[in-house]
């Protein structure tokens, strides 16, 4: 994957595909590249240029260990999008990354074409600012969960109950956290230290661009009502729920998902 320059920052990016320019945007602690998985090949099938890329805080991109802000998530994906020359693009983040596309449909709107939001969000609830608390405190501990342990809650707080469910994806879900579990980095925990306390809401009613925003039925991490809850802010936007799926469900359900995408860009 090339690394370029932008924004005064290292940032790791690919491209796929041709056609029009789609960017995807990663949520916290993940790398571009899980985007591999189900959307790029769809979306490459389906005719567009596809960019993925490493938010700063992720290696081999910046990692910016000693802190970050939002702000500076927008500039970086607005630099590359400027970067590849063929502005505006296709947008859609998922999580902390549906809060990159959500600024960045606000501030630059001649860089985007469309912006899906894939469990999006104005503001946290009261959980959410608890479990992202809770977290930082965990990282500064130095304390290190069972990875047993470790991989169960994390499957609880990011995959739906039918999913957990079924002997099969259950094992390999559980398997695949298990053994990809880890140390947490620098980068990654300054993405999650980043600011819980914000409400956007109202100033998403200025947002200009077509709005998909996709909620996940079974979300713990980012409910579907605060997704619901952007979409109503936004003239025209649509509103689009995905059922049996949790916070990973652009994983657990890529059919539903790549169909809502791919239906939105057309349109």
């Amino acid at each position: 994957m090339p690394v370029a320059t932008v924004n005064g920052i290292a940032l790791n990016y690919q491209v796929k595909g041709d056609g029009p320019l789609v960017v995807l945007i990663m949520g916290t602690g993940s790398p571009g590249r899980v985007w591999d998985l189900h959307q790029v090949p769809a979306l490459v099938a389906a005719g567009y240029r596809v960019c993925t890329f490493d938010n700063r805080g992720i290696a081999p991109s910046f990692e910016s260990a000693d802190g970050m802000t939002l702000d500076q998530l927008v500039a970086d994906t607005a630099g590359l999008i400027r970067l590849l020359g063929t502005e505006p693009a296709f947008v859609a983040g998922t999580s902390m990354g549906a809060r990159v596309a959500q600024e960045l449909a606000l501030r630059h709107p001649e860089l985007v074409r469309k912006a899906a939001f894939l469990a999006g969000h104005g503001r946290l609830d009261q959980f959410q600012k608890t479990l992202s608390a809770g977290e930082s405190e965990l990282d500064a501990s130095g304390v290190k969960l069972p990875p047993k342990y470790d991989a169960a809650v994390t499957a609880v707080m990011n995959l739906s109950p039918a999913t957990l469910a079924d002997p099969n994806a259950a094992r390999d879900w559980l398997d695949v956290f298990e053994f990809s579990g880890g140390p947490i980095s620098p980068g990654v925990r300054a993405q999650r230290k980043m600011d819980r306390d914000f409400n956007r809401v109202d100033a998403y009613r200025k947002i200009s661009v077509p709005v998909l925003s996709v909620g996940f039925a079974d979300d713990r991490m980012i409910p579907p009502y605060l997704s619901k809850e952007v979409a109503d802010a936004i003239p025209g936007a649509v509103y689009q729920e995905i059922p049996d799926a949790g916070h990973f469900g652009y994983l657990e359900r890529p059919d539903l998902v790549n169909k809502a995408l791919l239906d939105f860009f057309a349109a």
